[in-house]
C-alpha cells in the first residue's frame, strides 16, 4: 500500500471511531431516558461515564505504547477488537431497569459498562493509538492533524443525529446501524493495526533506554513536570465550564430540548480549531476577550441579563466558546514532541473526567444550588494568572479571578436571602420562596426548579385551597375535575410540583401521587399545605410513573392527569403510544388521561392528538388565557377519553377545541419520536 492509501487508511479509522464514539453518546442516553424520568441528568452522568472510558482508553494507548512493541500491540488490540464484537447488537437489557429505590447514578454507570464498555473503550483508544504509529511513519510531523479530524467527526456525529438519524430512523434501527458501524470499524482498525505492525516491525517502546536515547539526539527533550499540570488542568476547566454552562443554560435561562448540543459543538469545535494548527488561536486576541467574558459570565449569575433569553444564551454560550479556545489553545501551545504524544493525550483525558465527574457527580451532592459556573469561572482566571511570566499579567489574573468570586458571592447570597429552602440532587435543584405583594391575601409561596415554576399557594391560610397557577377552575384540569362523576374519584397525578391539584381533593376520593423525585414529596410536605389539607386519602408512589404503572394492577382511575411537560428534559416516554396503552389499562371506561401541554418551546397538542387517533381514542384541546384571575396562568391541557360524550359534558364543552393535525405526521411510538419536530 502507498503512502496516500496508508495515509487514508489511518484517517478512516480514525474519523470513523471519533464518530461512532459520538453517535453511540445521544444513541444509548435516548434508550435509558425512559427509566430516568427523562431527566437531563442522565446526559450529565452518561457524559462523566464516556470521559471516564476515554481515560481509561487513553491509559491503555500510553502503556502499551510504551511497554510492547508493535507487533505485540497489534496482538492485543486485535484480539481486544474481535472480543468487543460480543456486546452487539447496542441494545440496554431490560433488567436494568430501576425500581425506585436505588441510586440512579450508580445504576446509569453500571449499565453503561455491562452494555458498551468495551466497544467504547476500544473507540476511545483509536485517536492515540493511531496516531502514536503515525509518529513512528515519515509523515509524523502531521500528527496533531489527526487529533484535529477525530474532533471534525465528532462534531459531525453530534450534529448529525438529531438532524438526520433521529427523526428517520427508530431506536432499533440506530442499534443496528451503528453496530454495524461498529463492526466496518473493527475492519478497518484491525487492518490499520496490522499494517502498522508489519510496515514498521522495527519500533520500539518508547520508555526504553534507546528510546530515551534516540529523544536526546532528536532533541526531543521531556515535557516538565508543570507542563504535565497544565495538561491536565486546562482541559479540566474546559470539560468543567461545558458541563456548568449547560446546567446554567438549561435550568435557569431557557427550557429548551436540545440546547445542550450547542455548548457541546463549540466545546468540539475549539478542539478543532486549536489543534488543526496554529493559526486560529491568537493570545492578543483570545486573552482579552477571556477577561471580558469572565466577568460578563461572572456578573450575569446574580444579574436578570444573566437569566433572561435574550441576553443570557449569547453570553454564556459565547462565554463558553471564548473560554474553550483560551483553555484549549493554551494546551495545543504546550503539546509535546509526537514521542510523548500517548501520555499527552492521557493528561487531557484525565483532565477531562476530573472536570467532568466534579460537575457531573460531586457537586449535586456538595453544593446546593447550580454554583459550579461560578467556582469554574474563579478557577479560570486563577488559571490565566498561572499562565502569565510577567508580574503584572499575574497579578492581573488574580484580581480577574477576585472579581469572579464576588459576583458568585453575590449569588450565593441573593439566593439564601430569597429562599426558603435550596435543595438538590440528581434530579436537579429546587428552591422555595416567598413573594410578599401590598396586599397579605395575595402572598405566596413558590416552588421552583430552575427557570420552571412547579407551584405556588396563598399564605393566607382562608385562601389555601385555592388553585393556582396552571390548575385554575377554567384550566383543561379543572373542567374535567368537575366533569368527572359526583361519587368518591379515584385520580392518579403524574407530577406533583407543589401538589396543588390536591386542592381538588373530596372526602371519600383517592389521590395516587408518582413522583419521581424523593426530594419534592419533601417540600410539598414541609413547605405546602396542599397534600395535608386534601380531604382525599394521598398514595404516594416513589419512582418513574410508567415504570410504576406497568407494574401495577390496575387502578381504576376517573382521571389521570399528566402533568410533566413543561421543562427542558421533557421525558418523552411519557408521551407514546405504549404509554397511552399503560394509562387505558388503569382507566374506567369513562375515564379522562389528562395531558399538560403548556410548554414555551414545544407545540405537544398535535402529539397526543395523534397518539389517540392512532388508538381509536378522542382528543380535545383546552387553551385556557386565565384572563379571569390574575392568579392563573394561561395553560394547555389535552383530554383523552375513549367515549366521546365523556369529552362532551357541560363543563368541557363550551371550552373544548378539536386539534387540527400535520399531514403525514408520525405517531409517537417507544421507538420513534423526535422533540425537534414539534419545536415552535
Amino acid at each position: 500500500m502507498g503512502r496516500a492509501g496508508t495515509q487514508l487508511l489511518f484517517a478512516g479509522t480514525i474519523f470513523s471511531s471519533a464518530f461512532l464514539l459520538f453517535l453511540v453518546q445521544p444513541l444509548i442516553a435516548k434508550q435509558i431516558l425512559p427509566w430516568f424520568g427523562g431527566s437531563a441528568a442522565v446526559w450529565s452522568i452518561c457524559m462523566v461515564f464516556f470521559q471516564v472510558v476515554l481515560l481509561a482508553g487513553y491509559a491503555y494507548s500510553d502503556w502499551v505504547t510504551r511497554r510492547l512493541r508493535v507487533r505485540a500491540q497489534a496482538a492485543l488490540h486485535v484480539g481486544l477488537l474481535l472480543a468487543s464484537l460480543a456486546f452487539l447488537p447496542l441494545v440496554v437489557a431490560a433488567r436494568w431497569k430501576p425500581t425506585g429505590s436505588e441510586d440512579p447514578a450508580w445504576l446509569i454507570l453500571g449499565l453503561l459498562l455491562a452494555t458498551i464498555g468495551l466497544p467504547y473503550f476500544l473507540l476511545s483508544t483509536t485517536g492515540p493509538l493511531v496516531q502514536s504509529w503515525v509518529a513512528r511513519t515519515p509523515w509524523s510531523a502531521q500528527v496533531y492533524r489527526y487529533f484535529s479530524l477525530s474532533n471534525l467527526a465528532s462534531l459531525l456525529s453530534l450534529l448529525s443525529y438529531p438532524v438526520l438519524i433521529e427523526p428517520r430512523s427508530s431506536l432499533l434501527q440506530q442499534a443496528l446501524g451503528w453496530s454495524w458501524g461498529y463492526g466496518v470499524f473493527v475492519v478497518l482498525c484491525a487492518g490499520t493495526t496490522l499494517l502498522a505492525a508489519y510496515r514498521w516491525p522495527e519500533a520500539v517502546p518508547v520508555a526504553t533506554a534507546s528510546g530515551q536515547a534516540a529523544a536526546a539526539t532528536d532533541n526531543e527533550k521531556p515535557p516538565r513536570w508543570s507542563d504535565s499540570l497544565l495538561w491536565l488542568a486546562l482541559p479540566a476547566l474546559a470539560s468543567w465550564l461545558l458541563l456548568a454552562v449547560t446546567n446554567h443554560i438549561t435550568q435557569n435561562v431557557a427550557a429548551v430540548p436540545f440546547l445542550w448540543v450547542l455548548p457541546l459543538s463549540l466545546y468540539l469545535f475549539t478542539f478543532v480549531l486549536c489543534f488543526e494548527s496554529d493559526r486560529w488561536y491568537r493570545r492578543g486576541v483570545f486573552l482579552p476577550l477571556a477577561a471580558g467574558v469572565l466577568l460578563l459570565c461572572a456578573f450575569g449569575l446574580q444579574h436578570h441579563v444573566g437569566s433572561d433569553v435574550r441576553t443570557g444564551l449569547p453570553i454564556y454560550v459565547g462565554g463558553l466558546f471564548v473560554l474553550c479556545m483560551f483553555l484549549h489553545g493554551e494546551t495545543a501551545r504546550l503539546r509535546p514532541a509526537p514521542r510523548y504524544l500517548t501520555r499527552f493525550y492521557l493528561m487531557l483525558a484525565l483532565g477531562g473526567a476530573l472536570g467532568g465527574a466534579t460537575v457531573g457527580l460531586v457537586a449535586p451532592h456538595v453544593l446546593p444550588a447550580y454554583y459550579e459556573l461560578g467556582i469554574g469561572l474563579v478557577l479560570t482566571a486563577l488559571a490565566a494568572a498561572v499562565l502569565r511570566q510577567r508580574i503584572w499579567l499575574r497579578v492581573s489574573g488574580v484580581a480577574l479571578a477576585a472579581g469572579c468570586a464576588y459576583f458568585l458571592m453575590a449569588q450565593i447570597a441573593s439566593d439564601r436571602s430569597d429562599a426558603r429552602h435550596l435543595l438538590r440532587n440528581f434530579h436537579g435543584a429546587l428552591i422555595t420562596f416567598d413573594v410578599r405583594r401590598l396586599h397579605p391575601s395575595d402572598s405566596v409561596r413558590l416552588l421552583s426548579h430552575g427557570s420552571i415554576k412547579h407551584g405556588e399557594q396563598f399564605l393566607d391560610p382562608s385562601r389555601r385551597r385555592e388553585p393556582t397557577t396552571y390548575y385554575g377552575a377554567t384550566s383543561g384540569i379543572g373542567r374535567a375535575m368537575a366533569a368527572a362523576p359526583s361519587g368518591p374519584r379515584r385520580v392518579g397525578l403524574i407530577g406533583l410540583g407543589a401538589g396543588t391539584l390536591a386542592s381538588y381533593g373530596r372526602s371519600g376520593d383517592v389521590y395516587r401521587v408518582y413522583e419521581i423525585n424523593p426530594q419534592v414529596f419533601e417540600l410539598a410536605d414541609s413547605e405546602f399545605t396542599f397534600l395535608r389539607d386534601s380531604p382525599a386519602r394521598i398514595e404516594r408512589v416513589l419512582g418513574d410513573a410508567r415504570l410504576a404503572l406497568e407494574r401495577e394492577p390496575p387502578q381504576g382511575f376517573d382521571l389521570l392527569a399528566v402533568d410533566a411537560f413543561s421543562g427542558d428534559a421533557v421525558p418523552v416516554h411519557l408521551l407514546t403510544a405504549q404509554a397511552m396503552d399503560v394509562y387505558l389499562r388503569h382507566m374506567k371506561p369513562d375515564g379522562v388521561v389528562a395531558f399538560h401541554v403548556t410548554n414555551r418551546f414545544l407545540e405537544l397538542a398535535p402529539v397526543v392528538a395523534r397518539i389517540a387517533e392512532l388508538k381509536g381514542l378522542h382528543a380535545v384541546l383546552v387553551s385556557d388565557d386565565a384572563e379571569a384571575s390574575r392568579w392563573l396562568n394561561p395553560t394547555d391541557w389535552v383530554l383523552v377519553a375513549r367515549d366521546p360524550a365523556v369529552l362532551a359534558r357541560g363543563p368541557l364543552r363550551a371550552a373544548a377545541s378539536p386539534i387540527a393535525l400535520r399531514a403525514g405526521a408520525r405517531p409517537w411510538t417507544d421507538d420513534f419520536n423526535n422533540l425537534l419536530s414539534v419545536l415552535k
